[in-house]
């Protein structure tokens, strides 16, 4: 078993003893990939979030890479940390567009400091809600580097889509570094999470 799969496999038993904790169900656009999702019932929304940054990525079962990734640059104690903290969270679709070899060399322990790095450019201190984040345009993430936020527009013409039963026929999603945040403000006990479809690299 390589490095990568060990710990994941301990990712994978992090989920289960978790599975109690739920994530908001999501659906993927048709053309941009998103997860937007017709708005939850009153009564969802005013659900007051039961687990940390990590129980609740390891609960969705989207962040197996990134949690493995957090392990091995020894920053899951800060994920777990009182905070608040915001988490853009890349999926495991995210870090499988990397060049093929990248993660596995990451998660060797030389390349601790390059990993962590990478990591916390991820990371920004405090709660930031996505429309907060819009209104600032930009924050410095726990790495040092500044974030850009904005948004793009996207159109669609799938009636499965769950803009359609507004008469929409397009649909905008705000952008961290030109990256669709495909889901927002995901509620934590410590924070918030973004969930993005690519891994954010600082300097670029």
């Amino acid at each position: 078993m390589n490095r990568l799969s060990a710990r994941l496999s301990a990712v994978t038993a992090l989920g289960f003893a978790v599975a109690g904790l739920t994530a908001s169900p999501a659906l993927a656009c048709s053309g941009c990939g998103c997860m937007a999702s017709p708005p939850p019932p009153a009564a969802a929304e005013k659900a007051a979030p039961s687990g940390d940054i990590v129980e609740t990525a390891a609960s969705a079962g989207k962040f197996g890479t990134l949690l493995a990734a957090a392990e091995a640059a020894g920053l899951v104690e800060t994920l777990k940390s009182e905070g608040p903290l915001t988490l853009f969270a890349p999926t495991d679709e995210a870090f499988e567009k990397l060049p093929e070899g990248t993660v596995e060399s990451l998660l060797e322990p030389e390349n601790k400091d390059k990993l962590a790095e990478i990591l916390t450019y991820h990371v920004v201190a405090g709660k930031v809600m996505a429309k907060d984040a819009l209104k600032a345009g930009e924050a410095a993430s726990v790495q040092g580097g500044s974030l850009t936020f904005g948004t793009v527009e996207h159109g669609t013409e799938d009636p499965n889509h769950p803009h359609e039963d507004k008469g929409e026929t397009s649909h905008s999603h705000p952008t961290v570094n030109d990256v669709v945040i495909m889901a927002t403000d995901i509620e934590t006990t410590n924070g918030v999470i973004h969930v993005i479809g690519d891994v954010l690299m600082p300097g670029e």
